[in-house]
């Protein structure tokens, strides 16, 4: 959730035309009512295919994200009466593998302690909240509430934490009559976004929450009385904006087996090419204190900040809880848009998208921990024909190139030389995505990849990432979805997720050095099948 928002959009947002409202009032088969002729057209153009939108109207932050009885839930930031951001509501949809997902009503609506920002939810196994039976666990949804009146009034801080509760596997949502659970200080502001987890050694929920510039861990048995451990991060990591959405958990180290702590923190702004952007931490947290790993630390003090993804549009991204033991996976989702921009895109009917689900993976290599993310390997259900042009460069219709991924393998450039893909279509529109050698550096050329006169930001810089691998094959994975590119580079090591808004889909690929479009060591485009949202039944 975004403060500058908070403080400058919240009056704009009420006055807003009632988009869909009756639809959403109704529920989710309403949710699913159709635009019509060329305005369905013109709002279509950029919806993808196999990335999570709603059906109309706002979204951003993923929240409450928890797997259940083979079912993921995803919860997310919802202004249903509008296409720009307001008085926030908890949308719902659920999926049985992140791909394929059904909308639900809305879960969770502002009421007379505030509207409902970013939060999480759990499987409540041993009912120690009481909210459920031995039998039947409750669903427990941990959440913010942000009360406008008392922001502006000044009298009480604004910020306040909540309970609400399912008994019905995430159907219907019981808000705790003794909301709320965790009030700020006084004087506190910014104190929200409450991420959730069972701590099994010290027998205890533990949440960590944003708290302006550091976040705060608390711990409770039943998820309703909450006191202060620890603190972390003023002195720690990127300070150029309001700390928001944090993320403790455990991960293993690929190589070793070792057991760390991953943190992951959201800021805005400040991120590494401007604007919104989510950094992590690697430590140790033995159940009231999280400590950096020196390790990581001296990464932080000789390289700066480590970004869980250097493009612009990968935000507020947290993970599912209680993903079962035997998959063992890290699953992460973040809202594919950047505050700088994102009320301006140019969709109307509905506004922003989530990224592609991934795995996380923590590597240790020579220079320090490195996190990887991939896309999950249930995106593999979804491809289909495969495309391997026998030169540098490859036609498609547009509606094969819009929905793709497109591997490419490489040797590393010389220090001279930049090597890249490039997409473009028949209006001359181009998107360049790849290695720079000069530098070391990857880069993301979104300039003249199609419109960007909705925001003077957007597109007015070149997007550079570090490369964290040492080989001398450079391996690129690129996934287009009409109005995006996802680059996943070394097996995951450096990640760059894009808007793009081309006037038409792009219909060509090249790999280019130097300008000159030459044959790579490898080259495939697979298309991918579209796998759109569909209305609860």
């Amino acid at each position: 959730m975004n403060s500058r928002l908070i403080r400058g959009a919240l009056a704009a947002s009420l006055a807003a035309p009632l988009l869909f409202a009756t639809a959403i009032a109704h529920g989710a088969g309403a949710q699913d009512s159709q635009l019509k002729g060329a305005d369905m057209m013109q709002q279509e153009q950029y919806r993808p295919g196999y990335h999570y939108t709603p059906a109309q109207a706002w979204m951003n932050d993923p929240n409450g994200m928890v797997y259940y009885r083979g079912v993921y839930h995803l919860f997310y930031q919802f202004h249903p009466h509008s296409n720009v951001w307001g008085p926030m509501h908890w949308g719902h949809a659920t999926s049985p593998d992140m791909l394929h997902w059904t909308h639900q009503p809305v879960a969770l609506a502002p009421d007379e302690l505030g509207a409902i920002f970013s939060g999480s939810a759990v499987v409540d196994w041993n009912n120690t909240s009481g909210f459920g039976t031995a039998e039947n666990q409750p669903l427990v949804a941990i959440y913010t509430y942000h009360n406008e009146a008392d922001r502006l009034s000044g009298q009480r801080p604004p910020q306040s934490q909540a309970l609400a509760y399912s008994t019905d596997q995430g159907a219907s949502w019981t808000k705790y009559t003794g909301n709320p659970v965790l009030k700020a200080a006084p004087d506190q502001g910014d104190f929200r976004d409450p991420k959730v987890r069972w701590h099994e050694a010290s027998n205890s929920w533990i949440m960590s929450l944003a708290v302006g510039d550091h976040v705060a861990f608390y711990a409770s048995p039943d998820l309703k009385q909450w006191h202060f451990l620890s603190q972390f991060g003023k002195d720690a990591g990127a300070h150029g904006g309001v700390w928001e959405c944090p993320d403790l958990l455990p991960i293993r180290v690929a190589e070793t087996g070792a057991q760390k702590w991953l943190l992951l923190l959201s800021i805005n702004p400040g991120g590494p090419n401007g604007g919104s952007a989510t950094q992590y931490f690697i430590g140790d947290f033995d159940g009231r204190q999280f400590v950096l790993d020196p390790a990581f630390a001296r990464q932080l003090k000789q390289d700066g900040p480590q970004w869980i993804d250097w493009g612009r549009d990968n935000y507020a991204g947290v993970t599912w809880s209680d993903v079962p033991a035997a998959d063992g996976r890290v699953l992460m989702l973040g809202w594919m848009s950047n505050w700088d921009y994102a009320t301006k895109v140019p969709t109307s009917a509905w506004r922003s998208g989530m990224t592609l689900p991934r795995e996380l993976q923590l590597h240790q290599q020579a220079q320090g921990y490195v996190l990887h993310s991939l896309p999950v390997r249930e995106l593999d259900a979804l491809k289909g024909h495969v495309s391997q042009p026998q030169a540098a460069e490859l036609v498609l219709p547009g509606s094969a190139l819009e929905q793709s991924e497109t591997y490419v393998e490489f040797r590393q450039p010389d220090g001279r030389s930049k090597a890249y893909l490039e997409f473009s279509n028949a209006q001359g529109e181009s998107y360049k995505v790849g290695l720079d050698g000069q530098t070391g550096r990857y880069f993301s050329d979104r300039r003249q990849a199609g419109r960007k006169d909705f925001s003077e930001q957007f597109a007015s810089a070149l997007h550079t990432a570090p490369r964290h691998a040492q080989s001398p094959v450079i391996k690129l994975r690129v996934y287009l979805d009409r109005n995006s590119a996802e680059l996943f580079a070394d097996d995951g090591a450096t990640q760059m997720s894009e808007l793009l808004f081309p006037t038409s889909p792009y219909t060509r690929v090249r790999f280019v050095v130097d300008g000159q479009a030459v044959q790579p060591a490898a080259f495939k485009v697979t298309q991918l099948n579209t796998s759109p949202a569909a209305p609860a039944r």
